[in-house]
């Protein structure tokens, strides 16, 4: 047992440690991190969350997502605390990550040498090389170590270029500039810990794609960010599928017995306790006239319906 130990730790760290010569992540790296997701990918080796179960999770609620992971033993997805560009909306994307240190110079003079060899642009600063990489749907995630002043990670032209390429924003552990002009950009939102007139400064990209620290968060690429005005929530590729139909079902039944007891046909707590037949079956007949499609099928509603309680 421990020769089999011995020669599978190696082939476990491997990735790992090789990576530590790169500031852009492999695809098998990323893979090695996303053992769990079993499905199509992008390029770059990220886990390709299918568009339209994103869509699906634009209507689930902060509170169902924290208690479905916190099932799962994610118990450190969360973090509150935003200024939010544009309040009141929810953005839901897959995670590009990058993670900035303070420089120093023998850290940058690294940083210029490892881009150039990867074939990163050398034209402006060093942090469009994140932007250089998004795709549709991607969000810009990024640990600026929480620095405002001179932390500004984009403006209102990198702001742009951010939405032009992912159509949709960023979230940002640190700050950005020009508030006023990124608030005129139609479809783009931003969750900041802080905004100021200054150009960035003193701040060196050490990871792209690699896992990062958003507060109290560990970030992977590829996690999908939920984001609206009461918190940022990442989740892990793998579970949306299951989230995003245990969070319709629940909000389901929610809708349904504010229908049911707004009528007031049944006694509310036939309504909104253990379900008989006959309040089951208004239940089929309201959701086959749902105005929605739904992520769940029949017979997961069936599913449902059959277990204990409800």
């Amino acid at each position: 047992m421990k020769k089999i130990l011995v020669w599978a730790w190696p082939l476990f760290v491997l990735p790992f440690f090789s990576q530590a010569q790169f500031l852009g992540a492999s695809p098998d790296y990323i893979k090695a991190l996303t053992p769990q997701w079993k499905g199509e990918r992008f390029a770059d080796g990220r886990p390709k969350v299918a568009d339209d179960l994103l869509e699906h999770l634009k209507d689930a609620t902060l509170e169902q997502i924290w208690g479905f992971l916190g099932r799962k033993g994610f118990r450190n997805q969360l973090e509150k605390d935003w200024i939010i560009l544009k309040p009141g909306e929810t953005m839901v994307g897959r995670a590009v990550t990058a993670q900035f240190m303070p420089s120093r110079p023998d850290l940058d003079s690294l940083v210029r040498s490892l881009g150039r060899a990867e074939g990163r642009s050398q034209r402006g600063g060093n942090n469009i090389w994140p932007i250089d990489i998004l795709t549709k749907g991607d969000i810009y995630v990024a640990d600026g170590f929480g620095k405002v002043k001179d932390g500004t990670l984009i403006g209102s032209s990198l702001g742009n270029a951010v939405y032009g390429k992912t159509g949709k924003g960023v979230v940002f552990y640190g700050s950005v500039r020009d508030m006023q002009e990124l608030r005129d950009t139609k479809g783009f939102n931003a969750w900041v810990k802080g905004h100021d007139p200054s150009y960035i400064k003193d701040m060196t990209p050490t990871g792209i794609n690699t896992p990062i620290r958003i507060g109290q968060v560990t970030v992977f690429p590829g996690d999908i960010v939920f984001a609206n005005e009461y918190g940022v929530v990442f989740i892990p590729a793998y579970l949306v599928e299951e989230l995003v139909k245990e969070s319709e079902l629940v909000g389901l039944r929610d809708e349904f017995e504010r229908y049911m007891l707004q009528l007031g046909k049944y006694p509310s707590g036939q309504v909104h306790g253990d379900w008989n037949e006959t309040m089951k079956n208004e239940f089929r007949a309201w959701v086959a006239k749902y105005p929605k499609k739904l992520a769940v099928s029949n017979k997961e509603i069936e599913e449902y319906l059959s277990k204990e309680g409800h």
